[in-house]
């Protein structure tokens, strides 16, 4: 697994943010039994980099906590099948690593919400993390079914790393 890492905003979250995000992608990877090792790309920023980016991507003039941009379009959430013989383009060429897409997160945000809801910065981040990559895996939250299927898989992986709020 490769995880490329960047913190544009160093030590504001206080926490060691490369390992919790490697054992979050590690943990969403082992949950949902993806077959691959994997590639994701992580930028941690501010406020003002996140509405931008929110704003150019998404048309949305305000910051968000997390952005996700898939690099692959599952048919199906989670479904890994298709890929043995239609996803030829989903893999580096280099290490063979199956290429997920890149996470964005806002390091004004982590903190914000932690304190709104109550609790750890680990949590909210590792919450944001866990969130993003099951969008990297095709999930979505358009339809309260699909949020309910998607929140129950978030708090699983959570628990799992004894991540708890």
């Amino acid at each position: 697994m490769t995880i490329d890492f960047q913190d544009e905003c160093k030590g504001r979250l206080n926490i060691d943010l490369y390992e919790t995000a490697r054992r979050v992608v590690e943990a969403t990877l082992d949950y949902m039994g993806c077959p691959y090792e994997a590639s994701v790309g992580i930028l941690i920023t501010d406020n003002e980099e996140i509405h931008r980016l929110n704003l150019e991507h998404r048309q949305i003039d305000r910051p968000t906590d997390v952005l996700s941009f898939p690099m692959i379009d599952f048919g199906v959430p989670g479904e890994f099948d298709w890929l043995e013989t239609d996803g030829d383009d989903c893999f580096d060429p280099d290490s063979g690593e199956l290429l997920l897409g890149d996470i964005v997160i806002s390091a004004d945000k982590v903190l914000e919400q932690a304190e709104a809801y109550g609790h750890s910065v680990t949590r909210e981040y590792a919450f944001l993390i866990t969130h993003s990559m099951l969008h990297l895996l095709g999930y979505d939250h358009m339809t309260p079914e699909d949020a309910a299927l998607m929140e129950q898989r978030q708090e699983e992986i959570l628990q799992n790393l004894q991540i708890l709020r």
